[in-house]
């Protein structure tokens, strides 16, 4: 890693985004103790790591390891004597990831999604603070990938901190608050997803006469530039500028808008930026 460092906010939900070998799996294992690092230091929950503080973190780094002659419940109830929980959860954390009516089959009768999700209820076990999954959804098929992610954004919502590393930009963007761009172990960008949607605001606007409105926004102080593509224009607009201030400034020269929208920046778009300007 080189020199990196960064934040996680409590109840968020961080993605760590990267390309394969950006080094998102050895950043979770050195934060996890599994990789010793070269050097820098990391706390958690404001201290020096430490036992007390691991146990209460849940993790998933690898593909699911589970006895595949045992049930369900009985892997879960091993977990529960590593971990010092109560066998008590263990009906919570399957219902929670939906595999109660499935607690007394054997583990290898499992579909991989299904396998996926036991994964995580041992991760739930001994009621984790911090949640930490590494490319959850790989290998699985559009219905799974679907399961887990309502799954995350489930356990997200009941205050659990869940940090999640992948090169899938759909999944961090439907799924994650926050987002660190890794490339070759260097911190590219880190903040809100949001942010990142909504940086260099774009308007599409038309109006019934595109000739007559590009000319008038090109003589707006707030639009920074103008450019036609498929029937309407494109604004982009200083930061300080609304919407609002538009469709007034427009009504005020006589034009009637018949759209005026905000384009947000997909985080494919960023991510892709960012990898360019890193070259």
């Amino acid at each position: 890693m080189n020199n990196l460092s960064f934040d996680i906010e409590k109840g968020s939900v961080f993605g760590v985004l990267g390309p394969n070998g950006s080094g998102k799996t050895t950043t979770l294992g050195i934060i996890l103790s599994v990789i010793s690092a070269n050097s820098g230091t990391y706390s958690w929950f404001g201290e020096p790591p430490s036992k007390e503080s691991r146990k209460r973190i849940g993790a998933i780094l690898e593909h699911p390891i589970f006895y595949p002659y045992l049930s369900a419940e009985r892997n879960l109830q091993i977990i529960c004597d590593i971990k010092g929980a109560s066998y008590s959860e263990i009906k919570g954390v399957l219902e929670k990831v939906g595999l109660l009516g499935r607690k007394d089959s054997k583990f290898s009768t499992y579909s991989y999604g299904m396998k996926q999700r036991l994964a995580i209820a041992s991760a739930l076990l001994g009621k984790p603070e911090v949640l930490i999954f590494d490319e959850p959804t790989n290998g699985l098929d559009p219905k799974g990938i679907h399961e887990i992610r309502e799954l995350i954004i489930k356990i997200a919502k009941g205050g659990t901190t869940i940090i999640l590393a992948s090169h899938l930009l759909d999944e961090v963007q439907k799924t994650c608050s926050h987002v660190l761009v890794l490339k070759n172990g260097k911190k590219l960008f880190e903040g809100k997803v949001d942010k990142v949607l909504t940086s260099s605001p774009l308007l599409e606007i038309a109006s019934n006469d595109i000739p007559v409105l590009k000319k008038a926004l090109s003589g707006f102080d707030g639009v920074i530039g103008v450019k036609e593509e498929e029937g309407l224009l494109l604004a982009k607009l200083n930061e300080n500028v609304s919407a609002f201030e538009i469709n007034k400034y427009c009504i005020e020269k006589g034009i009637v808008l018949t759209r005026l929208s905000l384009r947000k920046k997909s985080l494919e778009k960023k991510f892709l930026e960012l990898l360019s300007e890193s070259e």
